[in-house]
């Protein structure tokens, strides 16, 4: 299997597992009516075997199964057009992408909600990763 990881900058991450790192302890100062919060970016790699495998209606159907329900708060989601090096041959690889963006809502269940996520993509796409960013923020809404 090859890996298929994501950046949207073009910048190449390879990770072995999907954990998302602990939230920063430190504390964070917000203006206005914004409040410190945890944001994930979370970059699905849609290509299957060297080919575009992850349609827009298969997208849209993980999306509303897997990840609206775990997260019914709201999100964003966007096109992207990643690369990253192959391992094995050393060739940079380009590939289509989505990128959701999750204003974390600060339940102790967030993380695993997370993995929940990546790992149905995973299992139901063929993908050996998904990249994960989480991120302390300034959200107001």
């Amino acid at each position: 299997m090859r890996r298929v990881l994501l950046w949207p900058l073009g910048i190449a991450l390879f990770a072995a597992t999907t954990t998302v790192a602990p939230a920063q302890t430190s504390p964070r100062s917000c203006y206005g009516k914004q409040q410190p919060r945890q944001v994930a970016e979370l970059l699905f790699g849609r290509d299957i075997g060297g080919r575009l495998g992850v349609s827009n209606a298969a997208w849209a159907h993980f999306l509303a199964r897997e990840v609206t329900p775990r997260f019914p708060d709201g999100l964003t989601v966007s096109d992207g057009a990643g690369q990253w090096r192959d391992p094995a041959t050393g060739t940079i690889e380009h590939e289509l992408s989505k990128r959701v963006e999750i204003v974390l809502p600060g339940n102790a269940e967030d993380e695993g909600l997370l993995e929940a996520v990546v790992d149905s993509y995973k299992r139901r796409f063929h993908q050996h990763s998904v990249g994960i960013i989480v991120r302390s923020a300034c959200v107001a809404f």
